[in-house]
């Protein structure tokens, strides 16, 4: 196995890691922002209030991105597999 493919290996599962990530990560900092312009209009300074919209949202996201997630994985273990005999020469 040289540096080429082990490099190749790094940038397809940092990227697989970002694709899954990302939406994850965009309803949350939604949400946290959302929540927290209410706090600040209403100047009610709860910290635990930006928890539980947090977890809704995320559990949500997860429904609907989650057949999206699951594909994304299974394609790039396949790949992965599939590969294996070009990273043991």
């Amino acid at each position: 196995m040289n540096e080429v493919i082990v490099v190749d290996i790094a940038q397809g599962a940092l990227k697989t890691i970002i694709m899954l990530a990302g939406p994850l990560l965009g309803v949350s900092l939604i949400v946290g922002l959302a929540v927290s312009v209410f706090q600040a209009t209403t100047q009610i300074q709860e910290q635990t209030l930006t928890f539980v919209p947090k977890i809704l949202a995320i559990m949500i996201s997860i429904a609907i991105f989650g057949s999206w997630m699951l594909r994304v994985v299974v394609e790039y273990t396949v790949n992965l597999y599939s590969h294996m005999n070009d990273f043991i020469k």
